[in-house]
């Protein structure tokens, strides 16, 4: 029998290179692992031996084994072995406790020593906080993932697996699975195509959910289905987002929204008491999609410091526009006027050079400029741009505000979306900048009752042909045209749909969005009201959803359901800067796994079994 096979049968791993204690003194343990780092210390040979819970110092000396002496000459990074020996206190062996390891207080004498491979000096050194390019790590991606940050990042997303189906499970669902190639259907995020060989010239669709799949099953009478799923988007990359990702994804028979929440906030509270044994209070905090932009200028707001926004568009336009051009000209262009008070304890910690600088910041957003005035002793505004403000208009801002003598106001104003976006963006900012951001909090937040339609666009030029129009553009589903509108706001349909909230949902986590959905459409006299308000007939939504339009003729229950974004769940838990530090085999910004150095382009053979001639663009 070879030796490593001999080894095996012969003796089994006892523990993980973190579990020795002092209580373990004097046991006879094997370990198996590789090598973390190699010392000599006059004749008796160090190392600390790696293993996915952690590390334990192993020393070999001749006066224990010399056979296992003589070999751990031969130990260099990154080689695999086993080793048997005895537990014993590092202090009663001359050595002193390490208090960066669990395992610091105890070593192991090696009596045996078995070498299963041996490494090659890797290219970067396999520790955390490694200065190398991460085109280099992402190369060697096997050998990224020994180091110890990493591999707790997937310790822990195994444990968000477990934690959701456990709650899953004990709360009635059933676990199902959905078809990954499927029926491309035009509109939301670009698919990508998979070529059928069988079907000359037609393709199949990766999935980039199971929406239409989930809500089959609530047709079906599952009741209640959940599942860990992937799924894929045709789309340009960024650091938060990847072509494949993975959905918890959940469907409910006969609810309505407080049934979601409770499931979902239980299923939060489940995963994080696992896997960091933090307690979550529930239920969770609540602001309609109207409160979050009105008090933050966002749709996921983070909780964890306060400097609130205020409109002031209301006393701007009693006032005529308070005697400022700028404020005038927003009022007569139906546009918003709002503020950003930080108040003095913190403006104090700013410079006016640092608070110019903030103008320059906020031009990402689209804005021109950032009007800001401090405020004095008896509520006067100085270096401020707003000088010609009316005294009775200013008097009332601050009011409004509650403004005191050293606080800092920035104002906005112009479109709904530009002031929105700017002071919001500007909120973050400051809060990071001025360390107002609670760390180690969880501040989970629903966020409700969403506009049910968007414009887009320029309206057609027959006025008629893209749906109900207000000048501003055509009207799309925000969500997707499955979504219920609130029923006290059906009537509004194709009357007024910027007036129609949707009965849909996310779930916020100190400023991401990590879930989302709604309750269903399920009458067909409302879907029909849904698809007339977004200019759509039946015959053109035959072609896209003809099989669930069909399934709906056959007593379909109310429903609803959610999402949750596993990886930015995983990132948020283990605090990582990034969802590539999650996702095991990430790909680049540019969607290439450099490790197996694909996309690669196909030879004419498997081109001509599936039919098809490849034309580059510029060709």
């Amino acid at each position: 029998m070879p030796p490593t096979q001999q080894f095996l049968v012969d003796l089994k791993r006892t523990h993980h290179c973190n579990a020795l204690r002092i209580s373990d003194l004097g046991s006879e343990v094997v370990l198996m692992g590789w090598v973390h780092n190699r010392r000599d210390h006059g004749g008796r040979i160090f190392i600390d031996l790696r293993d996915r819970e952690g590390l334990t110092q192993v020393v070999f000396g001749p006066d224990v084994d010399a056979q296992a002496h003589a070999l751990a000459g031969e130990l260099r990074g990154e080689y695999c072995l086993a080793v048997k020996g005895r537990v014993v206190s590092r202090v009663s062996s001359g050595g002193q406790p390490n208090p960066r390891l669990a395992t610091g207080e105890v070593e192991v004498e090696a009596s045996r020593l078995h070498i299963f491979s041996r490494s090659e000096t890797p290219p970067f050194p396999i520790e955390d906080d490694v200065d190398t390019n991460e085109q280099l790590r992402l190369k060697y991606r096997y050998l990224d993932l020994r180091r110890p940050s990493l591999k707790r990042n997937f310790l822990v997303r195994s444990q968000l697996y477990r934690s959701t189906r456990e709650h899953f499970h004990g709360e009635g669902f059933t676990e199902l699975e959905t078809p990954f190639m499927v029926k491309y259907t035009p509109g939301g995020a670009r698919n990508f195509l998979v070529p059928s060989r069988l079907n000359p010239g037609k393709f199949y669709a990766l999935a980039e959910s199971p929406q239409i799949f989930k809500q089959l099953f609530m047709v079906a009478g599952f009741d209640r289905y959940f599942q860990i799923v992937r799924c894929f988007r045709d789309e340009d990359l960024r650091q938060d987002r990847q072509p494949e990702f993975t959905q918890i994804d959940v469907e409910m028979s006969f609810v309505v929204e407080e049934d979601v929440y409770r499931i979902m906030e239980g299923l939060c509270a489940r995963i994080w008491k696992d896997a960091l044994g933090v307690e979550i209070p529930t239920p969770f905090a609540r602001l309609s999609y109207d409160e979050a932009m009105g008090k933050y200028g966002v749709d996921k707001p983070d909780l964890r410091f306060g400097l609130p926004l205020t409109d002031l568009t209301s006393i701007v336009a009693k006032h005529g526009g308070a005697g400022v051009p700028f404020f005038q000209n927003t009022i007569a262009d139906k546009g918003i006027v709002k503020a950003l008070r930080l108040p003095a304890e913190h403006a104090a910690k700013m410079s006016r050079t640092e608070a110019d600088k903030l103008e320059e910041f906020v031009k990402q957003y689209g804005a021109r400029g950032l009007a800001r005035a401090k405020v004095g002793e008896g509520g006067e505004w100085a270096q401020t741009p707003l000088k010609s403000i009316t005294v009775d208009a200013r008097h009332e801002i601050n009011a409004a505000l509650g403004a005191q003598a050293g606080d800092l106001v920035f104002f906005q104003f112009g479109s709904f979306k530009l002031v929105n976006a700017v002071l919001g963006g500007l909120r973050l900012h400051l809060g990071n900048k001025l360390g107002l951001v609670e760390k180690d909090t969880w501040r989970f937040l629903w966020v409700t009752d969403f506009p049910m339609f968007e414009q887009v666009g320029s309206p057609p030029q027959d006025g008629g042909a893209g749906g109900p129009q207000s000048g501003h553009g055509q009207w799309v589903a925000a969500h997707h045209p499955f979504t219920s509108p609130r029923p006290e706001d059906v009537e509004h349909l194709s009357v007024d749909n910027g007036r129609v909230r949707a009965r849909a949902y996310d779930l916020v986590l100190n400023g991401n969005e990590i879930a989302g959905g709604s309750i269903r459409i399920h009458q067909r006299d409302v879907q029909q009201k849904v698809f007339e308000a977004l200019g759509l007939s039946i015959e053109s939504l035959q072609g896209k959803f003809g099989f669930l339009l069909d399934a709906f003729k056959y007593g379909p229950p109310p429903h609803g359901g959610i999402a949750f974004g596993v990886d930015r769940l995983a990132m948020l838990l283990c605090g990582a800067d990034s969802l590539r530090d999650v996702i095991a085999f990430p790909k680049t910004q540019k969607g290439t796994d450099l490790m197996t150095d694909c996309p690669t382009e196909a030879d004419d053979k498997q081109l001509d079994e599936l039919s098809i001639h490849v034309k580059l663009h510029g060709a």
